[in-house]
């Protein structure tokens, strides 16, 4: 199973860039779901060995400025999570499991 959790959950780091030994110290309501949603799968993993699940703690999926304004050229090649699965969905880059 892979989990799209957020870097949130680090909080307001000391120092960046963060790494995964981070403290986890969300600071707000959506950092601290995804910082429970993560020890459910913590907990799941250690109950019962077959279950893999791998947590994604992205900094910026998305990418863009809320006007539209600031941001990707969505005709480039995306930088960011999200625009780069939007080029998947309609064909313009290939799927690729890695």
């Amino acid at each position: 199973m892979v989990f799209s959790s957020s870097a949130t959950v680090y909080g307001w780091p000391k120092e960046v860039p963060c790494t995964e030994e981070f403290p986890l110290s969300a600071s707000n309501p959506y950092g601290q779901t995804k910082l429970f949603i993560e020890e459910i799968c913590w907990d799941i993993c250690r109950s019962d060995s077959e279950w893999k699940i791998m947590l994604l703690r992205y900094f910026n999926p998305v990418g863009v400025h809320p006007s539209g304004y600031i941001g990707e050229d969505p005709r480039g090649i995306p930088n960011n999570f999200m625009p780069f699965v939007q080029q998947i969905a309609v064909g313009k880059r290939p799927s690729t499991v890695f």
